[in-house]
């Protein structure tokens, strides 16, 4: 863009906003950590992907050449997030008395189904763990004689031969190790396995053979892995959730040390990306964001209630990625209101001409204010009222209405200018009524009220409330009805 405000993003490393600054010009390339496919992720997992997405979609926006990674971990993610409990694959492969590849490849469809109804770009490349565990024996082994040490149950990283080992985590000041239980033999209480030998007398589904002994690679080491051999080191950006931040992320930070042979982390490039970034978490007060809660929250389940799933990307885009975001049903409920506005008001525009090569001179103003607002640090909170501000624009060339607001949707994601506005009413899986039946009710409600029958209306309203659809007169949005949660 000419004239481009300079994109500012919160390095977690350094804890300071700084001006992105590409290793290589024009380009920019990011890892993002993924799922662990063991079971079907809950909204509050799917934040850390809207966020990358915004970013993703940010840095493109910007002009830079994106290769944005994600991964898959379908191996050796433990229970715990240190080194203690089972491997979350092989513990749900055992419950469900299946194949672990099968549970994998379940899980890993759900996972891309979640990201496709919420808009979220496919990056550049899927990396799947298991396909590169032999890079990952070759990645330990150049790193074992002087940073690792063996023991009964496997090769454990000793953190005390990097510099600045749990900086990223202001670990001696925020208690950010807490979680690591003691496992005998270690060195130090924050050392970490790289590759965890199978239990003599055990088999795993998942185990290969290593100069160690058969086993299974640390979870930690396989993000370093891929990462780099895929981006190269340094690269420009590494996100994630901020739970990361604790454990999982100065692992990969130490692991990428001794790989590179660098120093200390007053230089962040030592750590192997550029710029760490986290997304704060999504807050339930309900508890059901757990996996261990049952009916956790996942967004088949707000889809199942009625809720469009772009109503939750419109929640996050609401708040800060860098803020707590509380979710409630009122709150899917607004975001849910302002989606359907935009895309009336979208539909209504694109009635009146077709979208325009590039926007004229009047909207070049909102599309700056749009891209200062983007640029610091992806305040999409702010982007979104400068594109509520083009909305209610009167009096313009509505061709080049849509262009300007069809550039700002390539960051939002929403789909604006592609959503039809019936999409956007969706019927509760509990509902007995069907649509048909609720919209000859409202019709027949209607001739009463319009022949003044104010007693036949209450009676016809109340068939309906008695079947859970609730009637919204005056309705600014036209929609009518809707039912109940």
């Amino acid at each position: 863009m000419t004239d481009a405000a300079p994109l500012k993003l919160f390095n977690s490393l350094t804890r300071s906003l700084e001006t992105f600054q590409p290793v290589h010009p024009g380009e920019a390339r990011v890892y993002s950590c993924g799922p662990t496919v063991y079971n079907y992720p809950h909204i509050g997992n799917m934040r850390a992907y809207v966020f990358a997405d915004v970013l993703g979609r940010t840095l493109s926006f910007k002009g830079y050449k994106l290769t944005h990674v994600i991964n898959i971990t379908d191996v050796g993610h433990l229970t715990d997030d240190a080194d203690a409990g089972e491997d979350k694959m092989e513990k749900m492969a055992k419950e469900r008395a299946q194949s672990i590849w099968d549970i994998a490849a379940h899980y890993t469809e759900a996972y891309w189904a979640d990201i496709k109804a919420l808009n979220i770009r496919q990056p550049t490349e899927w990396s799947i763990a298991t396909k590169y565990v032999p890079a990952m024996i070759d990645f330990a082994k150049s790193i074992a004689d002087k940073h690792c040490y063996e023991l009964d149950s496997g090769l454990y990283f000793d953190v005390a031969t990097v510099a600045d080992y749990g900086r990223l985590a202001r670990a001696h000041t925020e208690e950010g190790e807490g979680r690591i239980e003691a496992v005998e033999g270690k060195r130090n209480a924050a050392d970490f396995a790289i590759w965890r030998k199978t239990p003599e007398g055990e088999t795993r589904q998942m185990e290969w053979d290593s100069p160690w002994g058969r086993g299974a690679p640390g979870w930690h080491l396989e993000c370093s892995v891929m990462s780099g051999q895929i981006l190269g080191f340094p690269f420009d950006i590494h996100t994630g959730g901020i739970d990361h931040r604790e454990i999982h992320h100065p692992n990969e930070i130490a692991q990428n040390q001794a790989f590179c042979c660098t120093n200390g982390l007053d230089l962040a490039k030592n750590s192997g990306a550029n710029v760490w970034m986290h997304n704060n978490f999504l807050v339930e007060r309900s508890g059901k964001m757990s996996k261990s809660s049952g009916e956790f929250l996942r967004l088949q389940l707000l889809i199942d209630k009625g809720y469009h799933p772009l109503a939750y990307r419109m929640m996050c885009l609401q708040a800060h990625y860098r803020s707590e975001l509380e979710f409630s049903w009122e709150g899917l409920g607004a975001a849910l209101t302002r989606l359907k506005r935009m895309v009336i008001a979208v539909a209504q525009l694109k009635e009146r001409g077709v979208v325009a090569e590039q926007a004229g001179a009047k909207f070049a103003p909102f599309l700056e204010r749009f891209d200062v607002a983007v640029a610091d640090d992806l305040n999409t909170a702010v982007a979104l009222t400068v594109f509520d501000e083009v909305l209610a624009l009167k009096k313009v060339d509505a061709g080049e209405k849509l262009a300007a607001l069809a550039a700002m949707d390539a960051v939002l994601g929403l789909g604006l200018l592609d959503l039809d506005r019936a999409e956007l009413r969706l019927r509760p899986k509990a509902a007995a009524i069907s649509e048909a039946e609720i919209e000859a009710v409202i019709a027949r409600r209607k001739e009463a009220r319009a022949a003044k029958d104010f007693a036949a209306s209450d009676a016809l309203r109340d068939e309906l409330a008695a079947q859970g659809v609730e009637v919204m007169d005056g309705d600014p949005l036209g929609w009518e009805w809707k039912l109940g949660d």
